[in-house]
């Protein structure tokens, strides 16, 4: 059976249990104004420009790309391979 809850209802809570439920409130309110203080600041901080990509970067990079191709495409043709062999022994009986 549930209890009706009205104004004569007495709650009991201890100081320690009262100085918990506190002290986790003021935590919640004083990171909130942290950050709406961060925020403020953080609209007022210049936008940083794009890094510009120099040639020298661009080809590294196209050269690992390109490299990182040719070595997928090698190993799909060991697998291929491999799965010939496979298949060939499987069916040789």
């Amino acid at each position: 059976m549930a209890k009706e809850l009205n104004e004569d209802t007495s709650v009991q809570i201890s100081v320690k249990a009262l100085g918990g439920l506190a002290f986790g409130i003021f935590s919640l309110v004083g990171m909130w104004f942290v950050l709406q203080g961060d925020i403020a600041e953080a609209k007022l901080l210049p936008i940083p420009p794009d890094p510009e990509v120099t040639r020298m970067e661009f080809d590294m990079k196209d050269k690992l790309i390109r490299q990182t191709i040719m070595t997928t495409q090698e190993d799909v043709t060991e697998i291929k391979d491999d799965l010939k062999a496979i298949k060939a022994k499987l069916y040789e009986d």
